[in-house]
């Protein structure tokens, strides 16, 4: 509980910081919101301005700007005047958390399954074709793979719907979800079968095999929680990385997603909406990252009493 309390008094500064900084990069970036071709009269930008705040000094801009943030106001949005960036954010963070919550529990799944089954036939035909399945996943970008998927299993087959959300239908998340998880499948089972390999070397794992356990007992009783610790620790970034959105996924399969509006936001220079998209980023990696803390002290206690320590 005191490592829970410590993480969170340090989220503080950490959010702060990140909040404070991507204000001042996004107003130092060239270019604003409302640059458009055609030129507007000096009344009307400077009524625009006003309508912002962005005619007050920057400073009082920021200012204003961390009062709303700590009131739970993302502010408005520059570029979808009907809209505050919380009704986006509400409409597009469900999306993205579904579609990010499958892909990794279907990345963690098969990429530790493929991870075990190369490290146990080490240097066997299975190791081989996993490994071969690893690298081609990390070498062939989602947006390759993804057209590929669309061609083959809903335009050849028609198994498959193309694209579409339909309020988060399982049809409808299957590409999606598998698009978006296999580079992340291939990095677990790589870092899977390095680790297990490492665990498989250890000299109590030797002297369970000499007690005449089963291959499959020594991973189940012996193995598996030490091989599991990178695997954890990558979970965190990957984590925040799959909810928060996937530009090209989205993109692709025409999701209304928070990767979407991160990207139209950073287009059209809408402060507000990518400072939130930052914010929920920064958000979400402190909250994997203590989750990982946690698993890491269920998975080896002796790191728990460290980090208590």
């Amino acid at each position: 509980m005191q490592m829970v309390i410590q993480r969170l008094l340090w989220a503080v500064p950490v959010m702060w910081l990140i909040l404070t900084l991507t204000f001042f990069l996004l107003r130092l970036a060239p270019g604003g919101p409302f640059d458009v071709e055609r030129s507007l009269s000096p009344e009307i930008e400077a009524q625009i301005a006003a309508q912002y705040r962005l005619d007050l000094p920057l400073h009082d801009q920021y200012l204003t700007y961390l009062s709303g943030v700590l009131q739970g106001d993302l502010g408005p949005s520059f570029q979808y005047p009907d809209f505050t960036v919380n009704q986006l954010l509400s409409s597009g963070l469900p999306v993205s958390l579904k579609l990010g919550l499958w892909a990794l529990l279907l990345a963690l799944v098969c990429g530790v399954a493929l991870g075990v089954v190369a490290a146990v036939n080490h240097k066997k035909w299975p190791d081989g074709a996993s490994m071969l399945l690893a690298v081609v996943g990390l070498s062939v970008p989602n947006y390759v793979i993804g057209p590929l998927l669309i061609l083959w299993l809903a335009v050849t087959w028609q198994w498959l719907p193309a694209g579409g959300w339909q309020g988060g239908e399982w049809l409808h998340m299957i590409l999606p979800v598998v698009t978006l998880a296999l580079p992340f499948i291939a990095y677990i089972a790589r870092l899977m079968r390095t680790s297990l390999l490492e665990v498989w070397q250890q000299p109590y794992i030797q002297v369970a095999f000499a007690k005449g356990l089963t291959t499959r007992q020594v991973l189940w009783r012996h193995a598996l929680k030490p091989a599991m610790l990178p695997v954890v620790s990558y979970l965190g970034p990957a984590a925040a990385a799959l909810m928060t959105g996937s530009v090209v996924v989205e993109q692709l399969y025409g999701l209304p997603g928070l990767g979407r509006y991160f990207v139209q936001g950073a287009l059209n220079r809408d402060y507000t909406l990518v400072m939130a998209v930052v914010l929920w980023v920064g958000l979400l990696t402190v909250l994997f990252n203590l989750i990982v803390d946690l698993l890491f002290g269920w998975l080896n206690p002796a790191i728990q009493q460290d980090q208590a320590s």
